[in-house]
């Protein structure tokens, strides 16, 4: 095993939900000063890069879909000293976004990951309900199939907890 000298680092950057200006300084210093730029989606993140006029050296696509083996080729420049930033479609990877993968590679491979912090859809939405909205209980996307998201309903509405959970217009 490397020391973590000779390692790179895995930035996890949230980027902005909705409007592109949500996006912060650290965040797109992070995303031009990196070797290699990871993202769900490349021609949807090359919006984001195009906008604020930065030049990835390198993009290349990971999802949760990838086998160990794929993500240690396309993430094995971690290993020799590059540095990688993760970046979803919309808010935080890993948040009922991918990235899972390749976080696990990291840790397993002693590979420094450092959090950079943005919006955060649940916290914002939270921020203007009109209602104590702590505690909370955040449960990602609701389920696809009708009778899990029946018995998910039933487990909420006896909540005595502001819940919060994602959902895709085209299922509303």
């Amino acid at each position: 095993m490397k020391s973590n000298q000779s390692l790179g680092k895995l930035y996890i950057v949230a980027t902005p939900i909705g409007n592109l200006n949500d996006i912060s300084q650290r965040a797109i210093e992070t995303l031009r000063s990196v070797d290699i730029i990871l993202c769900e989606n490349t021609v949807h993140s090359r919006k984001l890069l195009q906008h604020y006029q930065i030049v990835p050296k390198r993009i290349d696509k990971i999802t949760d879909h990838q086998t160990a083996k794929d993500v240690s080729g396309i993430a094995g420049g971690l290993l020799n000293g590059q540095s990688v930033a993760y970046i979803s479609d919309a808010g935080t990877p890993m948040i009922s976004d991918p990235g899972g993968n390749l976080v696990s590679f990291a840790h397993q491979h002693n590979v420094p990951v450092v959090p950079v912090p943005g919006t955060s859809a649940v916290i914002t939405a939270l921020s203007v309900a009109g209602f104590a909205a702590t505690p909370f209980c955040f449960l990602g996307f609701f389920p696809e199939k009708a009778q899990d998201r029946r018995k998910q309903a039933e487990v909420c509405s006896r909540s005595k907890q502001a819940t919060v959970f994602f959902e895709s217009p085209r299922r509303i």
